[in-house]
């Protein structure tokens, strides 16, 4: 659910860095200093709870909020 997803504090501090604009996966491993696998594992959490979603650009995959879904919690 999207509130336990919530509930890990780096993945709350994933969704701050996000709100600023879409980044690339790298750009939160350097903000959050945290490995390259867990910041993957959190973001994979975060897609599958409906709060972040990705979209490919080349070689890249870059994220961003899911703001429809940021609203519901919102609303809650």
């Amino acid at each position: 659910s999207p509130f336990e997803a919530l509930a890990e504090p780096n993945r709350r501090r994933i969704l701050d860095v996000l709100r600023a604009g879409e980044r690339p996966a790298g750009d939160l491993v350097d903000a959050l200093a945290i490995s390259q696998p867990g910041v993957s594992k959190h973001l994979r959490v975060l897609r599958e709870s409906g709060l972040v979603r990705a979209r490919v650009d080349g070689q890249r995959r870059l994220y961003s909020l899911a703001p429809a879904r940021l609203a519901e919690i919102d609303a809650w």
